[in-house]
């Protein structure tokens, strides 16, 4: 999807899209996937996980992250581990309050540097 059907469609419409790729997944495919990855491994990384200019977003909202409490309290903000962290990768996680989400993005120092100087993308970040 390219950045203005993003923009005029809004992320509901890019959500649905999202859906609709994961849905086409067959559980052959995935079976095959995971069979395949067994036998040759390959962890994360930039070069096997992005094509092009893309960004990555990952999470689960089947993990009650501010609901756990391993004794020390509950959790005041929560981060994706070291496995996770390459420029571009965003993770959404459930927020501590009720129908709030946290976003973790990882971007490096160039990659702010460029998003601050995109004129167009600031008139749309900043109040």
């Amino acid at each position: 999807m390219k950045v203005g059907e993003l923009l005029e469609l809004g992320l509901g419409h890019t959500a649905w899209q999202m859906n609709k790729m994961i849905s086409i997944i067959t559980e052959v495919e995935a079976t095959n996937f995971c069979q395949s990855w067994v036998k040759t491994p390959k962890p994360f990384s930039r070069s096997n996980v992005t094509i092009g200019n893309a960004f990555i977003t990952s999470s689960s909202p089947r993990f009650n992250i501010y609901g756990t409490d391993f004794g020390w309290g509950r959790p005041v903000a929560v981060r994706s581990g070291g496995g996770n962290k390459f420029d571009g990768t965003i993770t959404v996680f459930q927020g501590a309050e009720e129908g709030s989400i946290d976003i973790e993005a990882i971007l490096s120092p160039e990659t702010l540097e460029a998003m601050m100087e995109d004129v167009e993308f600031m008139e749309v970040v900043t109040i």
